[in-house]
């Protein structure tokens, strides 16, 4: 039994990458993340553009199976996963916390110690 996929949102397996600043990321399948959202890449070898493996972006959604990195990819290699054994997948690491931030006295439940 695998639990890789259980956690939402999942990891997903990465079709193309464009070269271009912003490089524009694609998916095989609607990847439910969101704007804000940090993602690990991890590319087998020879799959081009592998100065972007195991590299962490916040990225910003674009549509259902797109989203943006804020980094130059326009001379990298181009990315071409093509008869590979192994995919390139994105994962979900982590999350823009700003709402936390921005939240006061805890709702007015606990008042801070003065």
């Amino acid at each position: 039994m695998s639990i890789a996929n259980f956690f939402v949102p999942n990891r997903q397996q990465v079709s193309a990458i464009t070269n271009a600043n912003p490089a524009v990321v694609t998916t095989t399948q609607d990847h439910g993340y969101e704007t804000g959202l940090c993602v690990r890449f991890f590319f087998p070898l020879n799959v081009g553009m592998n100065l972007l493996d195991n590299e962490e972006f916040l990225i910003t959604k674009i549509d259902d199976t797109s989203f943006s990195i804020p980094i130059n990819t326009t001379n990298y290699d181009v990315f071409a996963p093509v008869g590979t054994a192994q995919l390139p997948q994105v994962i979900p690491i982590a999350e823009a916390a700003d709402s936390l931030a921005q939240a006061t006295k805890n709702n007015e439940n606990i008042v801070p110690e003065q």
